[in-house]
C-alpha cells in the first residue's frame, strides 16, 4: 500500500496551525538597521568633522601644532596644512562610515544602499567644510582678505571634499572582497 503524497505543510499535534511570524520591527535585515538612518548619521557627522577641522588646523584655533607662527592665515605656509587636516579628518570619517555600512560575511549592502551612503559622504564633506568656515567666522579672529581670500579660514583644494565619499566606497568594496570570518574564529 502506498502513502498519499502531502502537498503543503504537515501539522503536528501541539503546534499552531499557522506559523507565528515575528512582529515587523521596521528595520531591514543586517547590522545597523535602515539605510536612511545610516546615511543621516554619516551626513550629520560632518558637523563634528567641521568643528574638529577648525579646532585642529593651522589658521584656525591651531590646537594641533600650537605654533603661534601658524595661527595667522596671512602665513602662506598654513594653507596646505589647513587643507591636509581636513583631508585626514575626511579620510578617517570615510573609513569609519564605510566600515559602519559595509556589512558582514553573510550580509552585504545592496547597490542602492551603497549609492545612498556615498551621497551621504558627499553631504557630510560639504557640511564639514561649511561648519569649519562658519566656526572660523563666528569664533575666529577677523581676517583681512584683501591680499587673498585664503587668508581667511577656508579650503583651497576642493578635491579634499571627494576623500570622504571615496573612502566610504573603498571600505565597502574592500569588505565585499575580504568579508572576514563573520565573527567565527579561524582554524
Amino acid at each position: 500500500m502506498t502513502q498519499p503524497a502531502v502537498d503543503g505543510p504537515v501539522h503536528h499535534d501541539g503546534e499552531p496551525a499557522q506559523p507565528v511570524l515575528p512582529a515587523y520591527s521596521g528595520q531591514q535585515p543586517g547590522p545597523g538597521g535602515r539605510p536612511l538612518r545610516k546615511a543621516a548619521i554619516i551626513a550629520a557627522a560632518g558637523v563634528t568633522v567641521g568643528l574638529l577641522w577648525w579646532l585642529l588646523a593651522p589658521s584656525g584655533l591651531n590646537l594641533l601644532t600650537g605654533n603661534p607662527d601658524l595661527a595667522a592665515g596671512t602665513n602662506t605656509a598654513t594653507w596646505l596644512p589647513r587643507d591636509l587636516v581636513l583631508a585626514g579628518l575626511c579620510l578617517l570619517a570615510g573609513c569609519v562610515a564605510g566600515s559602519f555600512v559595509a556589512g558582514s560575511k553573510h550580509y552585504q549592502p545592496g547597490p542602492g544602499t551603497v549609492i545612498l551612503v556615498v551621497l551621504a559622504g558627499v553631504a557630510g564633506a560639504l557640511i564639514a567644510w561649511g561648519t569649519g568656515v562658519l566656526s572660523a567666522h563666528l569664533w575666529g579672529a577677523p581676517a583681512d582678505t584683501s591680499a587673498s581670500a585664503s587668508v581667511a579660514f577656508s579650503l583651497r583644494s576642493y578635491a579634499v571634499l571627494a576623500i570622504w565619499p571615496a573612502a566610504i566606497a573603498l571600505a565597502i568594496f574592500l569588505n565585499s572582497l575580504f568579508p572576514g570570518s563573520g565573527g567565527k574564529p579561524r582554524r
